[in-house]
């Protein structure tokens, strides 16, 4: 029986950040996938793993980034591609949440980072805005900067149904990445991976009987 949906946030109710990699990529001549590339190497103690971890501020974050790139060949700044990060927002999935909330208990794990306006790391205060009104649907949030935990350490899935009062096997998990996906998977999560929200929405309602569009 499902008694939660957990869903991640960036990817999920915003487009993917790695369009916005590509186009940064392709704009400054940098290779193609350089910065999926450095993120998935050492993808626990990367830059981008102590960033999310908050063991590192952003200065720190630009300085590692800078090496780990450039040790693939092109030099790119942390900065720049923190700037990315905020994709544009899905309404239909933020509808499908909405409708989650009428039966079940809903939580996000989110990987972010210690800057921008709040959770989901928007750097305007208007994005921000819109996304409180999404956050503010979440009976839990649950931040990698503030728990010091990031995805895909069971960790933080196991901290989340532990704060909902719910066993894994009771809930569902939304991420748009497969490593994120996975060790929910094997705590007994259903798991519904987010590439076309159509798609995503069709197999959620399946999971839990709700008509969410």
């Amino acid at each position: 029986m499902i008694r939660a949906v957990i869903w991640d946030f960036g990817g999920v109710f915003t487009t993917s950040p790695f369009v916005a990699f590509r186009r940064f990529e392709m704009e400054n001549g940098y290779p193609q996938d350089i910065i999926r590339t450095v993120n998935s190497k050492n993808h626990h103690e990367n830059a981008w793993a102590k960033f999310e971890r908050n063991e590192v501020d952003l200065d720190e974050f630009d300085q590692l980034f800078r090496h780990e790139t450039a040790a693939e060949g092109c030099e790119v700044s942390g900065k720049a591609v923190i700037e990315l990060l905020a994709g544009d927002f899905r309404p239909e999935m933020i509808e499908a949440l909405r409708r989650c909330t009428e039966k079940y208990i809903t939580a996000c794990i989110t990987n972010n980072v210690n800057v921008g306006a709040g959770p989901a790391m928007f750097m305007s205060e208007d994005r921000e805005k819109q996304a409180a009104e999404v956050m503010s649907m979440f009976e839990l949030i649950i931040e990698s900067s503030k728990v010091n935990l990031r995805k895909p350490d069971p960790r933080i899935y196991q901290l989340a149904c532990e704060k909902i009062g719910v066993n894994p096997e009771e809930t569902v998990y939304l991420d748009d990445l497969g490593v994120n996906l996975k060790p929910a998977r094997e705590l007994g999560m259903k798991t519904i991976k987010v590439v076309d929200p159509a798609v995503a929405i069709s197999e959620l309602e399946g999971f839990t009987g709700l008509t969410l569009r």
